[in-house]
This record gives structure tokens, sequence and C-alpha cells, in this order.
């Protein structure tokens, strides 16, 4: 049986072009303390890997030669190898570690620390912790601006989202949302901000210039409850079309329309859905569903579940790396 690896030294052998390489996804296991590794072409899981107790948050490095993973019973944030597939380094993080955001720099790491209340930003280089900033109760959500000017955090029993200046590392404001909110994600061009409140059952559109909301989304899945409906991770198409919206236990994602901010559709997905992330083509997104235990793979243009994942127990987060 050949290999891609072996097809694509015979390919170059004959002068033939070398065959595209399908990219990988990683999924973070909450009780199985692992990770697991998803080929996008196969949609089949070629790979787990032990990791440290209870990760939660993944992220690529900028470069994608690493991966960093919060493991939150471990106090720490590992550091993943891709290329060898070994954990080759832990930075400090601060207590129970649950999201966090690379800035563009690829150096200066905002870490949610959920038991402390405060936000801790690591140097990935240096290993030094350069601030603790003190937030609202129970922080959990975290992202950094594309354009490197904000870190928002999330603190769910406040209610808020408290902006860091990147520079300084202070916070200019603290906005009032929906109950619970649990995770931030920018634009693009990072002028609009998309804030999940779990509780509330909203979505909120904050004027990343303002610095001030502008809209409120609420949902309404045909035949679930209002109480399972429960908005966490959210995922942006770089064209600016469409918004998924990750619903909880409703076992749900809204799709928004970006511009209108009209809710199109709910695309039924596995149980307890909680984070997503597009592929590098945002030709599919894959979403992380805990209780059932599986990925679902979502065609973007016929925007329909074309595949669930059996991957570990309690799947949290998901990325999918755009150069493997």
């Amino acid at each position: 049986m050949r290999t891609a690896f072996t097809q694509t030294i015979l390919a170059a052998m004959i002068g033939l072009s070398t065959p595209a390489l399908a990219s990988l996804a990683y999924v973070s296991n909450e009780k199985d303390n692992t990770l697991s590794i998803i080929d996008t072409e196969t949609l089949e899981v070629v790979d787990t890997i032990d990791v440290g107790q209870r990760p939660r948050g993944i992220l690529l490095s900028k470069d994608s030669s690493k991966l960093y993973i919060c493991a939150s019973d471990d106090d720490t944030v590992q550091v993943f190898d891709l290329a060898t597939r070994k954990i080759i380094d832990t930075l400090p993080s601060g207590e129970d570690p649950e999201q966090f955001s690379l800035h563009p720099n690829n150096k200066h790491l905002y870490i949610a620390n959920e038991d402390d209340a405060i936000v801790t930003v690591v140097d990935v280089e240096t290993k030094d912790v350069l601030a603790q900033i003190d937030v609202g109760i129970e922080p959990e959500g975290m992202a950094v601006s594309p354009n490197g000017k904000w870190a928002v955090n999330t603190s769910e029993t406040s209610s808020m989202l408290h902006w860091i200046n990147t520079k300084t590392f202070e916070i200019e404001k603290n906005i009032v949302i929906g109950q619970r909110p649990r995770h931030v994600e920018f634009s693009k061009d990072s002028k609009i901000a998309w804030a999940s409140a779990e509780i509330g059952g909203t979505v909120h559109i904050i004027d990343v210039d303002k610095l001030e909301q502008t809209h409120e989304l609420s949902f309404k899945v045909p035949g679930v409850s209002p109480d399972r409906v429960q908005p966490v991770g959210i995922e942006l198409t770089s064209n600016g079309q469409y918004a998924f919206v990750a619903l909880g236990p409703s076992n749900h994602v809204a799709v928004v329309d970006a511009q209108t901010y009209e809710v199109l559709d709910y695309l039924l997905v596995g149980s307890r859905v909680w984070q997503l992330d597009l592929d590098k083509d945002e030709k599919r997104l894959y979403t992380t569903n805990g209780v059932s235990g599986d990925v679902s793979v979502i065609d973007v243009d016929a925007l329909k579940v074309i595949k669930s994942i059996k991957v570990g127990r309690y799947p949290w987060g998901v990325v999918v790396d755009p150069n493997s």
C-alpha cells in the first residue's frame, strides 16, 4: 500500500506533479487527556496522543510548527511539536487555564485563568510572565484582534468583556453583555467582535472602533427548549458571509448572515456542540460534540453535515492546520 509520502517520491522520480497532501485537524479530548488527529481527506482519526490532564483550549503557532494546549488540571500550557508529535515544553500559565489566544507577533500568549480571576500574558519564546491582569469572576474566553491592538477576555460570572490594551497590558473598557459569556471572535479586519453569552442564549456584536454593542442576536431552534440553546464557540468566514455559532446542548449550529445578522439555518450535529474551526479553504467546518464524543463535519457550500467522526471522550477544542 502506497503512503502519501511514497506517492510524492514516485511522482518526483517520474516527473509528475506532486499530489496535494491533506491537512490535519487536532481535537482535545477533555476526559481522556488525549489529542485526536484527523486526516481531513479521509475524515478518519489517524493518531491519538496522550497529553496533560483535562486538555481544553488548543491553538496553533502562527507558523503552524507548534500546537499550544491548555492542560487545565495541570495548571500549565503544553507545547506540542507537530513534526514529531511530541510534547516538547511547558509554559507558565497561572491556575486552571481554559482558553487562550496568541498575539499576531507569535510571541505573546494571553491565557484566561478561571480560578484566579486573572489573565496571564506569557512570552512563548522566553517563557517569561509579562503581566497578570485582574479581570472579572471566572474568566474563560480569550481573543486577540487580528491587528494586534486588543486582547478581550470574557468573565462568566461578571458577564463582562474586558478590553485589554496589548501595549500597556491594562484594561481600557469593560462591556456588560448577556449572562455567562464564553467566547469572542473577531472579524478578519478587526472591526467587529462577536461574543457569545451561554446562559443568556445570545450573541453580542461589538463595534471595535467605538467599543459599543450594535446588535444582539437570539436563537430559536425548532423543537428545542429555549434553556438548551446555549451559544458557545463562534467561527467566521473570512469573506464576511457567514458566522457559525455552536449552540451547546441544543445540538445545533446556527448559520448567521454576517452582514445582516439574520439567522439563516440551524444544522443538527452531535450532542453538546462546543467549539468549531474551518479548514484552510473554508469548505468544511469541524465541530466538537462533547457528550456524543465525536466531531461533525459540515459542508459550508451546501450547509449540510456530511460526516460524524468518533474521537475521545468529551472533545473540547478543534483546530485545522492550514499548512499541513
